[in-house]
């Protein structure tokens, strides 16, 4: 696994030599890496850690080995694909999560809502949506949170190319945005976003 630390100040969310992953599976062995603000891309084939990257930076699998740096301001990161959210509907969705971040930006809500289609589902609840509009639930709420990091898994995937250009147009319109961080992990990095780092996770073994 290759690492590129980026180099800008100040650094917002940094790993040293970080293990870990799920039960019975090291994902991530001793890597290093920081991140400053910007827009940032965790790429590599299936099953070489990047979910398991983020997860290990959102405090969701537990680091078996290294140090995490994390900022004030929080880390945002949820994973809906679970049958345990199947009866939540959008809105009590969306409702449980501004509780834990205090700059939810409720008028951002509702803007994405309108643009990706979603407001006729708010009231729907998860097991009733396609793939594309259950990962639009996520996403939405991912924009909205106003945390320091926040962390997206394959966020494109499932989704038709409109919904891909309002997603890919906010993220070109981060890095206006001093002070927060956006870590994408996709298989590829790609060429019509300006990002500030790319880590490259490799080949799984």
């Amino acid at each position: 696994m290759s690492s590129s630390p980026a180099h800008l100040v100040p650094l917002l969310l940094q790993a040293h030599q970080l293990s870990g992953g799920p039960a019975g599976h090291m994902a991530i062995e001793d890597l290093s890496f920081a991140w400053s603000a910007g827009l940032h891309w965790v790429c590599g084939d299936e099953g070489s850690g990047k979910t398991s990257l983020l997860r290990l930076l959102a405090g969701d699998l537990q680091q078996l080995a290294g140090t995490l740096q994390t900022p004030q301001g929080g880390v945002f990161w949820v994973d809906l694909k679970g049958p345990e959210h199947d009866q939540t509907t959008v809105q009590a969705c969306w409702d449980q999560l501004q509780t834990r971040y205090p700059q939810w930006h409720n008028e951002l809500l509702q803007d994405l809502s309108e643009a990706l289609d979603m407001e006729r589902h708010r009231h729907k609840p998860l097991y009733m949506l396609s793939t594309g509009s259950r990962r639009k639930v996520m996403l939405i709420a991912a924009l909205a949170s106003g945390t320091t990091i926040t962390l997206l898994d394959q966020p494109f995937a499932s989704l038709d190319q409109v919904s891909i250009r309002v997603i890919k147009d906010l993220l070109h319109d981060t890095t206006e945005c001093s002070g927060r961080a956006w870590i994408v992990a996709d298989y590829e990095a790609p060429d019509d976003l300006p990002l500030t780092s790319v880590l490259n996770l490799g080949t799984a073994a």
